[in-house]
């Protein structure tokens, strides 16, 4: 039983306090401002855990009030952190059964459900299978399969008169198998294994392999090495590659995937395959030697994807030659739009413009939505520049700009059109805030996120993820925020116009003032930096990479201490994000400075370090920016290219109006 302090009353039960509760919120008048103050008392109180004062505030909330349901839901979490389960449910199952339409009614209902397991196992199942029927998309409904499975076991193995058929049995594996389907790496994934493996069942050779990867999944290395012991190697291999690797046994992960591809391949899905093959390549001297030496032993399933990996890392002058024999052995491979873009390129090098306007058109036709289709419509843009075919090339630059605005070359594209030299628009920005990413904010959300309940809101948000990055940025969380964002936008086929206030959410301009001093006192163009810093941290001050890179701009402690002693700077932290700044811009501009001022080698250089692109210049062959960047040997610096300018573009595109 709860007792009060001396803020709430005396003394007494939370039961007895519930008709106080409707009795002086449906009674008595009480102001807006009056409610947002109560409910703001009551989230401190529960942010400092005097639940029991944040459950009778939350009870003075009017039912008159939008804030009421979310009180009631409130008063149940303040119940169940008091472990007085019985007025818990209560307070859920008003909640459901007066707002049956809330978004927080499907989770009251759930919490409810658990809480009643013991008490009142009927109840709690009737609840979890109205949960997997009303609400089978959401996270509720996975883990009710789960409990409902646990329910239906528990009926027969803690009953003495009761034999547990094996009709039953199955229904229970079905609830254990939907769980680990929909959610392998889910919260009670391991639970519902040990449930499972104790049901007195033969489990199958498929169900093992289930088991095992969500263990991997979930870090449980020596688990999952167990269970795919189970398992035939030839319906396992790949996985076990992978937590082979895990338990840092590298001559099993290594054995098994040569083994794997050379015979059992046809037994695997194809994504388990391409995870086995990357984990082999992390443990060969380079990438191009792993993928060589794979090539030679896959001979069906999966090699065409080392294939692709072979010829990406294969000298430029051997490179189209390799994509073609690709292109001609795996005509319906789902990696052969590379091949064909690849090849495409080689034509346009080689200047066999005519060939290379037949091969782009033919990819265009093959694949109207590739992640390479951008690429080949810009050049084919700049062949028809190349052909004098001047109202050719407008109508494919204006199209990469019209169907894919937000993409790198789109920015290439726009630089053409408008025969800019350089790789520099502008480093004007008219900086506005982030907002609420749709026209109109539904007034509880607005009354939330002034109440700062981001907990709530977030529920609220559902799988709308520009909502959520939106609630994310409220709080502070400016990577989650960022990337949330950038992910829901990859997701929408047809973008929206650059005038569309979700831009900003991936897009933002953290930490903007500061990199604008520094960028002026270092002379850099503000708004790339900004995409540096984007690309390198996504606006986490206290970003550590593997290697041991630091802070927004990703700084090695060894560099920065090099450009710090240059600038006569003694102290420095790299995770105080000013003097990250101040380094990554002095950084920047030295790197600058030695390669001719040029923006487009110096972003290679941050990534790739500034002897290899000295190296590039002198050993690959090109007449334009285009070709070197499309000849960058290292893909990830040639992506980090890609990505750091598309920023840039999306900066200028989104904050200048210039498109």
């Amino acid at each position: 039983m709860i007792t009060f302090n001396k803020k709430a009353i005396a003394a007494g039960s939370i039961v007895a306090l519930f008709a106080f509760g409707i009795l002086a919120g449906s009674l008595l008048h009480q102001t807006p401002a009056k409610t947002r103050q109560i409910y703001r008392d009551a989230l401190s109180d529960m942010r400092k855990e005097d639940f029991s004062n944040a459950y009778y505030l939350f009870s003075r909330i009017s039912f008159l009030s939008q804030l009421k349901p979310i009180a009631l839901y409130h008063q149940g979490e303040c119940a169940d952190a008091l472990q007085d389960y019985e007025t818990a449910v209560k307070k859920y199952q008003l909640l459901f059964k007066v707002y049956p339409s809330n978004k927080l009614s499907i989770k009251a209902k759930y919490l409810a459900a658990q809480n009643l397991i013991k008490a009142n196992p009927n109840l709690a199942d009737k609840y979890f299978k109205e949960i997997i029927k009303d609400a089978p998309d959401t996270d509720y409904a996975i883990a009710s399969e789960y409990f409902s499975g646990v329910l239906l076991k528990k009926s027969y193995t803690e009953s003495k008169e009761k034999i547990f058929p094996l009709s039953k049995k199955d229904d229970v594996e079905n609830y254990f198998r939907h769980y680990l389907k929909k959610a392998p790496a889910g919260r009670l994934a391991l639970n519902v294994i040990n449930d499972w493996l104790s049901l007195d069942k033969t489990i199958s050779s498929d169900d093992y392999l289930m088991m095992a990867k969500s263990c991997y999944l979930l870090g449980d290395y020596k688990k999952a090495q167990e269970l795919l012991n189970k398992v035939n190697l030839k319906d396992s291999w790949a996985i076990d590659v992978q937590n082979s690797y895990a338990l840092n046994n590298i001559p099993r992960a290594k054995y098994l995937t040569e083994w794997g591809l050379m015979h059992h391949a046809q037994y695997i899905d194809i994504e388990d395959i391409e995870d086995a093959v990357d984990t082999y390549l992390q443990l060969s001297p380079s990438r191009y030697q792993g993928a060589t030496k794979l090539f030679y032993i896959a001979n069906s399933k999966g090699k065409d994807y080392v294939w692709d990996i072979k010829c990406s890392y294969t000298e430029e002058q051997y490179k189209s030659q390799c994509f073609k024999d690709l292109y001609l052995k795996y005509p319906n491979s789902k990696y052969i739009d590379d091949a064909l873009s690849q090849i495409f390129l080689e034509a346009i090098r080689k200047r066999d413009y005519h060939n290379a306007k037949k091969i782009g058109q033919d990819f265009l036709n093959k694949f109207k939505n590739s992640d390479l289709t951008p690429m080949v419509m810009y050049w084919m843009g700049r062949l028809a520049e190349k052909m004098h075919d001047y109202s050719g090339y407008m109508g494919y630059y204006k199209s990469v700009i019209a169907r894919f605005p937000d993409n790198y070359y789109a920015y290439r594209a726009y630089l053409h059109m408008n025969h800019t030299t350089g790789p520099i628009i502008t480093n004007y920005l008219k900086e506005q805030d982030v907002v609420y990413p749709y026209k109109s904010m539904p007034s509880i959300i607005k009354e939330l996120s002034a109440l700062g309940d981001f907990d709530i809101l977030e529920e609220l948000a559902g799988n709308d993820e520009f909502l959520k990055s939106w609630i994310y940025y409220q709080e502070g969380e400016y990577q989650k925020s960022v990337v949330t964002a950038r992910n829901a936008m990859d997701k929408i086929q047809v973008k929206p116009d650059k005038y569309d206030v979700r831009w900003r959410l991936v897009y933002p301009l953290h930490f903007y003032d500061d990199i604008r001093k520094f960028s002026d006192v270092a002379g850099n163009n503000a708004p790339l930096m900004l995409s540096i810093v984007r690309e390198e941290s996504y606006f986490n001050p206290s970003a550590k990479s593997s290697v041991g890179a630091i802070g927004l701009m990703q700084l090695m402690p060894s560099t920065a201490s090099e450009i710090a002693l240059k600038h006569g700077i003694q102290k420095f932290t790299l995770y105080n994000p000013q003097q990250n700044l101040m380094l990554g811009n002095y950084y920047y501009s030295f790197l600058k400075s030695n390669l001719s001022g040029m923006d487009i080698s110096s972003i290679a250089a941050y990534n790739g370090g500034i002897g290899s692109v000295n190296s590039w210049k002198q050993s690959i062959y090109y007449n334009d920016t285009d070709e070197f960047v499309e000849q960058i040997p290292y893909p990830e610096t040639k992506n980090y290219v890609k990505k750091v300018f598309r920023s840039y573009w999306n900066y200028i595109r989104i904050y200048s109006g210039n498109e």
